[in-house]
Protein backbone atom coordinates (compact mmCIF):
# COMPACT_ATOMS: atom_id res chain seq x y z
CA UNK A 1 0.00 0.00 0.00
CA UNK A 2 1.12 3.66 -0.80
CA UNK A 3 2.55 5.47 2.56
CA UNK A 4 0.72 7.76 4.44
CA UNK A 5 1.99 10.85 6.67
CA UNK A 6 1.08 8.98 9.84
CA UNK A 7 2.65 5.56 8.73
CA UNK A 8 5.79 6.92 8.60
CA UNK A 9 5.48 9.08 11.26
CA UNK A 10 4.99 6.07 13.43
CA UNK A 11 7.16 3.52 11.39
CA UNK A 12 10.06 2.46 14.36
CA UNK A 13 13.93 1.29 14.31
CA UNK A 14 14.53 -2.38 14.12
CA UNK A 15 17.99 -4.25 15.23
CA UNK A 16 18.64 -3.63 11.04
CA UNK A 17 17.49 -1.24 8.64
CA UNK A 18 13.65 -1.03 7.56
CA UNK A 19 12.23 -0.49 4.33
CA UNK A 20 8.97 0.74 3.50
CA UNK A 21 7.77 0.53 0.35
CA UNK A 22 5.59 3.59 -1.20
CA UNK A 23 5.92 2.14 -4.96
CA UNK A 24 7.33 3.26 -8.21
CA UNK A 25 10.73 2.62 -7.11
CA UNK A 26 10.40 5.12 -4.08
CA UNK A 27 10.67 3.57 -0.58
CA UNK A 28 11.68 4.99 3.22
CA UNK A 29 14.57 3.56 4.66
CA UNK A 30 14.45 3.40 9.09
CA UNK A 31 17.98 3.09 10.45
CA UNK A 32 18.57 1.20 13.85
CA UNK A 33 18.94 4.91 15.30
CA UNK A 34 15.96 5.73 13.85
CA UNK A 35 17.12 7.80 11.07
CA UNK A 36 14.46 8.21 8.13
CA UNK A 37 15.77 8.30 4.55
CA UNK A 38 14.29 8.23 1.40
CA UNK A 39 15.60 6.34 -1.06
CA UNK A 40 14.70 5.61 -4.95
CA UNK A 41 15.15 2.33 -6.61
CA UNK A 42 15.72 2.34 -10.27
CA UNK A 43 17.72 -0.22 -13.43
CA UNK A 44 20.20 1.97 -16.09
CA UNK A 45 22.23 -0.46 -17.54
CA UNK A 46 21.45 -3.50 -17.25
CA UNK A 47 21.75 -2.48 -13.31
CA UNK A 48 20.47 -1.98 -9.95
CA UNK A 49 21.37 1.01 -8.75
CA UNK A 50 19.59 3.98 -5.62
CA UNK A 51 20.09 7.15 -4.93
CA UNK A 52 18.94 9.20 -1.74
CA UNK A 53 15.91 11.85 -2.27
CA UNK A 54 16.35 13.46 1.48
CA UNK A 55 15.59 12.55 5.27
CA UNK A 56 12.23 13.19 6.66
CA UNK A 57 11.00 15.35 7.69
CA UNK A 58 12.97 17.54 6.32
CA UNK A 59 11.62 16.00 2.81
CA UNK A 60 7.84 15.41 3.02
CA UNK A 61 6.38 12.28 1.43
CA UNK A 62 4.86 14.69 -1.08
CA UNK A 63 8.11 16.29 -1.86
CA UNK A 64 9.80 12.89 -2.12
CA UNK A 65 7.13 11.70 -4.44
CA UNK A 66 8.18 14.90 -7.28
CA UNK A 67 11.37 13.90 -6.62
CA UNK A 68 10.99 10.42 -7.74
CA UNK A 69 9.01 11.27 -10.59
CA UNK A 70 11.49 13.67 -11.57
CA UNK A 71 14.09 10.63 -11.18
CA UNK A 72 12.02 8.24 -13.13
CA UNK A 73 11.59 11.08 -16.31
CA UNK A 74 15.73 10.54 -16.58
CA UNK A 75 15.34 7.19 -16.32
CA UNK A 76 12.98 7.37 -19.16
CA UNK A 77 15.04 9.62 -21.28
CA UNK A 78 17.87 7.69 -20.87
CA UNK A 79 19.56 9.75 -18.02
CA UNK A 80 21.32 8.27 -14.98
CA UNK A 81 19.97 10.01 -12.25
CA UNK A 82 23.17 8.84 -9.97
CA UNK A 83 25.45 9.94 -12.83
CA UNK A 84 23.55 12.93 -13.53
CA UNK A 85 23.75 13.84 -9.50
CA UNK A 86 27.10 13.63 -9.71
CA UNK A 87 27.91 16.12 -12.51
CA UNK A 88 26.05 18.76 -10.61
CA UNK A 89 28.34 17.87 -7.52
CA UNK A 90 31.30 17.95 -9.35
CA UNK A 91 30.36 21.37 -11.16
CA UNK A 92 30.26 22.86 -7.50
CA UNK A 93 33.06 21.24 -6.29
CA UNK A 94 34.52 23.91 -9.17
CA UNK A 95 32.55 26.65 -8.81
CA UNK A 96 31.64 26.16 -12.22
CA UNK A 97 27.51 26.09 -11.19
CA UNK A 98 27.48 28.52 -13.60
CA UNK A 99 28.65 26.56 -16.93
CA UNK A 100 26.70 25.63 -19.67
CA UNK A 101 26.45 21.74 -18.83
CA UNK A 102 25.11 22.39 -15.86
CA UNK A 103 22.51 25.23 -16.81
CA UNK A 104 21.72 22.80 -19.90
CA UNK A 105 20.68 19.86 -17.44
CA UNK A 106 18.76 21.97 -15.24
CA UNK A 107 16.81 23.74 -18.47
CA UNK A 108 16.43 19.94 -19.63
CA UNK A 109 15.45 18.33 -16.40
CA UNK A 110 12.54 21.42 -16.31
CA UNK A 111 11.31 21.10 -19.36
CA UNK A 112 11.73 17.38 -20.26
CA UNK A 113 8.57 16.15 -18.13
CA UNK A 114 6.29 17.88 -21.26
CA UNK A 115 8.00 16.40 -24.09
CA UNK A 116 7.79 13.09 -25.71
CA UNK A 117 10.08 10.78 -24.34
CA UNK A 118 12.00 10.03 -28.09
CA UNK A 119 12.10 13.83 -28.78
CA UNK A 120 13.72 14.73 -25.19
CA UNK A 121 15.91 11.47 -25.81
CA UNK A 122 17.35 13.13 -29.28
CA UNK A 123 17.87 16.17 -27.84
CA UNK A 124 19.74 15.29 -24.32
CA UNK A 125 21.88 13.08 -26.71
CA UNK A 126 22.61 16.09 -28.99
CA UNK A 127 24.16 17.88 -26.02
CA UNK A 128 26.07 14.96 -25.10
CA UNK A 129 27.58 14.43 -28.14
CA UNK A 130 28.00 18.15 -29.65
CA UNK A 131 28.38 20.44 -27.31
CA UNK A 132 29.26 19.77 -23.71
CA UNK A 133 32.13 18.46 -24.48
CA UNK A 134 33.27 21.87 -26.49
CA UNK A 135 31.45 24.70 -24.50
CA UNK A 136 30.33 22.70 -21.66
CA UNK A 137 32.31 23.90 -18.85
CA UNK A 138 32.48 27.38 -19.83
CA UNK A 139 30.87 29.97 -17.30
CA UNK A 140 27.23 30.53 -19.59
CA UNK A 141 27.70 34.18 -19.30
CA UNK A 142 30.87 33.94 -21.17
CA UNK A 143 29.47 32.04 -24.39
CA UNK A 144 29.76 34.10 -27.48
CA UNK A 145 28.45 33.53 -31.44
CA UNK A 146 32.01 32.41 -32.34
CA UNK A 147 32.27 29.68 -29.79
CA UNK A 148 28.70 28.59 -30.78
CA UNK A 149 29.23 28.68 -34.41
CA UNK A 150 32.37 26.39 -34.03
CA UNK A 151 30.29 23.97 -32.32
CA UNK A 152 27.33 24.34 -34.94
CA UNK A 153 30.22 24.53 -37.98
CA UNK A 154 31.74 20.94 -36.91
CA UNK A 155 28.64 19.18 -36.91
CA UNK A 156 27.63 20.76 -40.24
CA UNK A 157 31.08 19.30 -41.38
CA UNK A 158 30.65 15.90 -41.02
CA UNK A 159 27.29 16.26 -43.28
CA UNK A 160 24.31 16.95 -40.33
CA UNK A 161 23.37 19.88 -41.61
CA UNK A 162 19.74 19.75 -39.90
CA UNK A 163 21.22 18.31 -36.80
CA UNK A 164 23.95 21.60 -36.80
CA UNK A 165 20.40 23.77 -37.19
CA UNK A 166 18.63 21.82 -34.34
CA UNK A 167 21.49 22.27 -31.99
CA UNK A 168 21.97 25.73 -32.98
CA UNK A 169 18.25 26.13 -31.61
CA UNK A 170 18.82 23.74 -28.56
CA UNK A 171 21.51 26.28 -27.49
CA UNK A 172 19.94 29.53 -27.82
CA UNK A 173 16.93 27.87 -25.73
CA UNK A 174 19.20 26.82 -22.87
CA UNK A 175 20.81 30.77 -23.36
CA UNK A 176 17.37 32.40 -23.12
CA UNK A 177 16.75 30.06 -19.51
CA UNK A 178 19.86 31.68 -17.98
CA UNK A 179 18.86 34.39 -19.28
CA UNK A 180 15.34 34.31 -17.60
CA UNK A 181 16.90 32.85 -14.69
CA UNK A 182 19.55 35.79 -14.41
CA UNK A 183 22.87 34.19 -14.93
CA UNK A 184 23.46 35.32 -18.05
CA UNK A 185 22.88 38.73 -19.92
CA UNK A 186 21.85 37.18 -23.52
CA UNK A 187 21.20 34.78 -25.90
CA UNK A 188 24.20 35.36 -28.40
CA UNK A 189 22.44 32.21 -31.00
CA UNK A 190 19.76 34.99 -32.26
CA UNK A 191 23.43 36.55 -33.86
CA UNK A 192 23.85 33.82 -36.22
CA UNK A 193 20.92 34.25 -37.95
CA UNK A 194 21.67 33.12 -41.92
CA UNK A 195 25.22 31.92 -40.69
CA UNK A 196 23.89 28.79 -41.53
CA UNK A 197 23.18 27.30 -44.45
CA UNK A 198 19.19 26.07 -45.39
CA UNK A 199 18.37 22.85 -44.97
CA UNK A 200 16.78 22.04 -48.28
CA UNK A 201 12.56 20.52 -47.76
CA UNK A 202 12.25 17.13 -47.57
CA UNK A 203 8.68 15.48 -48.00
CA UNK A 204 8.42 11.95 -46.51
CA UNK A 205 7.14 9.27 -48.71
CA UNK A 206 3.39 9.20 -49.02
CA UNK A 207 1.04 6.83 -51.14
CA UNK A 208 -1.90 9.14 -52.55
CA UNK A 209 -3.44 7.95 -55.89
CA UNK A 210 -6.53 6.49 -55.08
CA UNK A 211 -4.94 3.26 -57.00
CA UNK A 212 -1.98 2.91 -55.34
CA UNK A 213 -3.47 3.35 -51.72
CA UNK A 214 -6.08 0.38 -52.39
CA UNK A 215 -2.81 -1.84 -53.37
CA UNK A 216 -1.32 -0.63 -50.36
CA UNK A 217 -4.12 -1.30 -48.14
CA UNK A 218 -4.72 -4.83 -49.54
CA UNK A 219 -0.69 -5.38 -48.25
CA UNK A 220 -1.03 -4.11 -45.21
CA UNK A 221 -3.97 -6.44 -44.27
CA UNK A 222 -1.74 -9.88 -45.61
CA UNK A 223 0.86 -8.55 -43.07
CA UNK A 224 1.54 -12.36 -41.00
CA UNK A 225 3.46 -10.66 -38.20
CA UNK A 226 2.22 -10.28 -34.49
CA UNK A 227 -1.35 -9.48 -33.83
CA UNK A 228 -0.01 -6.52 -32.42
CA UNK A 229 1.80 -4.61 -35.41
CA UNK A 230 -0.79 -6.04 -37.81
CA UNK A 231 -3.43 -4.01 -36.14
CA UNK A 232 -1.33 -0.83 -36.00
CA UNK A 233 -0.66 -1.14 -39.46
CA UNK A 234 -4.79 -1.58 -40.05
CA UNK A 235 -5.57 1.18 -37.75
CA UNK A 236 -2.61 4.06 -38.88
CA UNK A 237 -4.47 4.61 -41.98
CA UNK A 238 -7.42 5.41 -40.28
CA UNK A 239 -6.56 8.06 -38.01
CA UNK A 240 -3.75 9.38 -39.85
CA UNK A 241 -1.78 10.44 -36.36
CA UNK A 242 1.77 10.59 -35.81
CA UNK A 243 3.70 7.46 -35.51
CA UNK A 244 4.59 8.50 -31.92
CA UNK A 245 0.86 9.08 -30.78
CA UNK A 246 -0.02 5.58 -32.96
CA UNK A 247 2.50 3.74 -30.91
CA UNK A 248 2.21 5.97 -27.52
CA UNK A 249 -1.70 5.12 -27.49
CA UNK A 250 -3.12 4.51 -23.80
CA UNK A 251 -5.95 2.34 -23.23
CA UNK A 252 -7.09 4.70 -20.84
CA UNK A 253 -7.56 7.51 -23.47
CA UNK A 254 -9.91 5.26 -25.70
CA UNK A 255 -13.17 5.06 -25.05
CA UNK A 256 -15.00 2.48 -27.29
CA UNK A 257 -18.38 2.99 -26.21
CA UNK A 258 -18.19 6.93 -27.58
CA UNK A 259 -16.18 5.99 -29.75
CA UNK A 260 -13.11 8.56 -29.23
CA UNK A 261 -9.91 8.38 -28.58
CA UNK A 262 -8.31 11.68 -26.14
CA UNK A 263 -4.69 12.07 -25.87
CA UNK A 264 -2.46 15.13 -25.70
CA UNK A 265 -0.43 15.67 -29.02
CA UNK A 266 3.20 14.92 -28.46
CA UNK A 267 4.81 18.35 -30.74
CA UNK A 268 2.39 20.95 -29.81
CA UNK A 269 1.39 19.76 -25.89
CA UNK A 270 -2.44 20.63 -26.94
CA UNK A 271 -5.47 18.42 -26.39
CA UNK A 272 -6.74 15.90 -29.32
CA UNK A 273 -9.48 14.22 -30.14
CA UNK A 274 -9.81 11.56 -32.81
CA UNK A 275 -13.69 10.21 -33.43
CA UNK A 276 -13.24 6.46 -33.76
CA UNK A 277 -14.85 4.96 -37.30
CA UNK A 278 -16.70 1.67 -36.97
CA UNK A 279 -13.87 -0.10 -38.58
CA UNK A 280 -11.22 1.34 -35.89
CA UNK A 281 -13.83 0.35 -32.91
CA UNK A 282 -13.60 -3.48 -35.03
CA UNK A 283 -9.96 -3.12 -34.80
CA UNK A 284 -9.49 -1.95 -31.29
CA UNK A 285 -12.00 -4.71 -30.05
CA UNK A 286 -10.31 -7.41 -32.00
CA UNK A 287 -6.79 -6.18 -29.97
CA UNK A 288 -8.61 -5.54 -26.86
CA UNK A 289 -8.50 -9.74 -25.17
CA UNK A 290 -4.65 -9.42 -26.43
CA UNK A 291 -3.15 -6.04 -24.76
CA UNK A 292 -5.92 -4.31 -22.87
CA UNK A 293 -4.83 -5.82 -19.56
CA UNK A 294 -1.83 -3.24 -19.87
CA UNK A 295 -1.30 0.20 -20.40
CA UNK A 296 -0.25 0.83 -23.77
CA UNK A 297 -2.59 -0.71 -26.87
CA UNK A 298 0.24 -1.59 -29.10
CA UNK A 299 3.05 -2.78 -26.07
CA UNK A 300 6.39 -3.81 -26.84
CA UNK A 301 6.40 -7.09 -27.47
CA UNK A 302 9.49 -7.61 -24.95
CA UNK A 303 7.74 -6.71 -22.00
CA UNK A 304 5.27 -8.91 -21.32
CA UNK A 305 3.11 -6.81 -18.94
CA UNK A 306 2.47 -4.49 -21.30
CA UNK A 307 4.12 -1.20 -19.50
CA UNK A 308 6.44 -0.17 -22.62
CA UNK A 309 4.87 0.50 -26.27
CA UNK A 310 5.97 -0.82 -29.01
CA UNK A 311 9.51 0.57 -30.55
CA UNK A 312 9.20 3.28 -33.11
CA UNK A 313 10.75 1.09 -35.44
CA UNK A 314 7.82 -1.36 -35.82
CA UNK A 315 5.63 -0.22 -38.01
CA UNK A 316 8.76 0.83 -40.42
CA UNK A 317 9.95 -2.29 -40.20
CA UNK A 318 7.11 -4.42 -40.76
CA UNK A 319 6.53 -2.00 -44.25
CA UNK A 320 9.90 -2.83 -45.39
CA UNK A 321 9.55 -6.41 -44.72
CA UNK A 322 6.34 -6.58 -47.54
CA UNK A 323 8.31 -5.10 -49.62
CA UNK A 324 7.64 -1.41 -49.34
CA UNK A 325 10.36 0.67 -49.92
CA UNK A 326 11.14 4.16 -47.95
CA UNK A 327 10.70 5.81 -51.39
CA UNK A 328 6.62 4.61 -51.64
CA UNK A 329 5.97 5.23 -47.99
CA UNK A 330 6.84 6.70 -44.63
CA UNK A 331 5.16 6.33 -40.92
CA UNK A 332 4.34 9.67 -41.76
CA UNK A 333 2.62 9.53 -45.19
CA UNK A 334 -0.40 7.77 -44.17
CA UNK A 335 -0.77 11.64 -42.65
CA UNK A 336 0.01 13.19 -46.09
CA UNK A 337 -2.15 9.93 -47.70
CA UNK A 338 -5.38 11.30 -45.83
CA UNK A 339 -5.05 14.85 -46.18
CA UNK A 340 -4.89 14.84 -50.01
CA UNK A 341 -7.96 12.63 -50.87
CA UNK A 342 -9.64 14.13 -48.10
CA UNK A 343 -9.44 17.22 -49.74
CA UNK A 344 -9.31 16.22 -53.18
CA UNK A 345 -11.57 13.43 -54.20
CA UNK A 346 -13.95 13.01 -50.80
CA UNK A 347 -14.38 17.20 -50.78
CA UNK A 348 -14.30 17.58 -46.92
CA UNK A 349 -13.20 21.21 -45.77
CA UNK A 350 -9.57 22.25 -45.20
CA UNK A 351 -10.20 23.45 -41.84
CA UNK A 352 -11.65 19.85 -40.85
CA UNK A 353 -9.03 18.16 -42.24
CA UNK A 354 -6.41 20.69 -40.52
CA UNK A 355 -8.38 20.50 -36.83
CA UNK A 356 -8.19 16.08 -37.72
CA UNK A 357 -4.58 16.71 -38.25
CA UNK A 358 -3.75 18.15 -35.16
CA UNK A 359 -2.71 21.20 -36.71
CA UNK A 360 -2.95 24.93 -34.90
CA UNK A 361 -6.28 26.14 -36.56
CA UNK A 362 -6.79 30.12 -35.60
CA UNK A 363 -10.08 31.45 -35.34
CA UNK A 364 -10.14 35.49 -36.89
CA UNK A 365 -9.22 36.90 -33.82
CA UNK A 366 -6.58 34.44 -33.50
CA UNK A 367 -7.32 32.35 -30.85
CA UNK A 368 -6.60 28.48 -31.44
CA UNK A 369 -9.69 26.08 -31.74
CA UNK A 370 -10.19 23.24 -29.28
CA UNK A 371 -10.52 19.71 -29.87
CA UNK A 372 -14.12 19.66 -30.01
CA UNK A 373 -14.79 22.12 -32.63
CA UNK A 374 -16.21 20.76 -36.10
CA UNK A 375 -16.42 17.45 -33.69
CA UNK A 376 -19.74 16.32 -35.55
CA UNK A 377 -18.89 17.34 -39.17
CA UNK A 378 -15.16 15.81 -38.15
CA UNK A 379 -17.13 12.36 -36.88
CA UNK A 380 -18.72 11.79 -40.61
CA UNK A 381 -15.31 12.67 -42.32
CA UNK A 382 -13.79 9.98 -40.05
CA UNK A 383 -16.68 7.13 -40.86
CA UNK A 384 -16.99 8.77 -44.85
CA UNK A 385 -12.66 7.91 -44.63
CA UNK A 386 -12.71 4.55 -43.25
CA UNK A 387 -15.59 3.90 -45.84
CA UNK A 388 -13.74 5.64 -48.62
CA UNK A 389 -10.80 3.36 -47.77
CA UNK A 390 -12.86 -0.07 -47.97
CA UNK A 391 -13.74 0.46 -51.43
CA UNK A 392 -10.23 1.38 -52.40
CA UNK A 393 -8.99 -1.85 -50.61
CA UNK A 394 -11.83 -3.84 -52.43
CA UNK A 395 -10.85 -2.06 -56.05
CA UNK A 396 -6.93 -2.88 -54.87
CA UNK A 397 -7.65 -6.56 -54.19
CA UNK A 398 -7.43 -7.78 -57.83
CA UNK A 399 -4.30 -5.36 -58.91
CA UNK A 400 -2.51 -6.49 -55.91
CA UNK A 401 0.09 -8.72 -57.96
CA UNK A 402 1.19 -5.69 -59.73
CA UNK A 403 2.44 -4.00 -57.04
CA UNK A 404 2.03 -0.27 -55.80
CA UNK A 405 3.43 1.10 -58.60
Amino acid sequence: MPLTDKAIRHARPGAKPRKIFDGSGLYLEVSPRGGKWWRFKYRFGAKDKRISLGVYPDVSLKEARKRREQARQMVANEIDPSEHRKAHKAARAEGSTNCFEAIAREWFTKYAPNWAGSHSCRIINRLERDVFPWIGNKPIDAINASQLLSVARRIEQRGALETAHRTLRNCGQVLRYAVATGRAMRDPSGDLRGALPPVKGKHLAAVTQPEQVGRLLKVLDGYEGSLIVRCALRLAPLVFVRPGELRNAEWADIDLDAAEWRFTVSKTGTLHLVPLSRQAIEILCELYPLTGYGRYVFPSGRTPKGDRPMSDNAVLAALRRMGIGKEEMSGHGFRAMARTLLDEVLGFRPDYIEHQLAHVVRDPLGRAYNRTTHLPERRKMMQAWADYLDRLKADGAGAISRGLR
